[in-house]
């Protein structure tokens, strides 16, 4: 389907374990290691965070306009519409969002490092509050099998966005601040276990996926 992402997110304590697990399976490097600063916009009154909606501006090695659509699985893979396109002006871009209503409901960054392995793009992100991977592929098969290539423990994927993630840290240690930076984080010691969230590249009761 067009203009469809498909995707499955795991928290991961070394990420240079699965970067050299990448290379030494063939893995072709697509980005190198790169900052990305995020806006995420929102009606004044939340319309669409409340519809499950994103839009949101991007700054990485392009200025990228995004809008993705509320989320379904298909096999456990989480699969929405996703519609994205490159700008010319990042500052242009955000200027025109407000002046249609929009307003920046949250700031987030990350670095991020993309590979790819048998038409599956992995991304290695480096988030404030810790490492995950994501693969998205053409198919649910695709990325299943990828992510078993990987050592990654399939029960233990993580179906939130990371805004998501950050909200339920947010009202879980009582962080004071709105913004999803790394300079917020500083001095906070964060243990993703506090919301339930797992390492997928360590051992685990449960085991890979079947």
């Amino acid at each position: 389907m067009k203009d469809q992402e498909l995707e499955v997110k795991f928290y991961v304590t070394n990420l240079a374990k699965i970067e050299g697990r990448l290379q030494s399976l063939g893995g072709h490097l697509l980005t190198p290691r790169q900052h990305e600063v995020n806006l995420r916009f929102d009606t004044p009154d939340g319309e669409l965070s409340r519809q499950f909606r994103v839009l949101r501006l991007r700054q990485d090695d392009a200025a990228r306009l995004t809008f993705k659509g509320p989320s379904e699985y298909q096999e456990g893979v989480r699969a929405r519409q996703e519609i994205e396109f490159t700008v010319g002006d990042f500052d242009a871009a955000r200027r025109l969002l407000e002046a249609l209503g929009y307003r920046v409901a949250l700031m987030y960054e990350k670095y991020r490092t993309t590979y790819e392995l048998e038409d599956v793009h992995i991304a290695l992100d480096e988030m404030p509050y810790g490492t995950f991977v994501e693969i998205e592929g053409p198919d649910p098969a695709s990325i299943i099998q990828v992510h078993d290539r990987l050592g990654l423990d399939w029960e233990r994927r993580v179906p939130e966005s990371y805004t998501v993630l950050f909200d339920q840290l947010r009202n879980t240690l009582g962080l004071p601040f709105k913004d999803l930076s790394f300079a917020n984080f500083t001095g906070w010691d964060i243990s993703m276990e506090r919301i339930e969230v797992l390492p997928a590249d360590t051992q685990s009761d449960t085991g890979k996926h079947r």
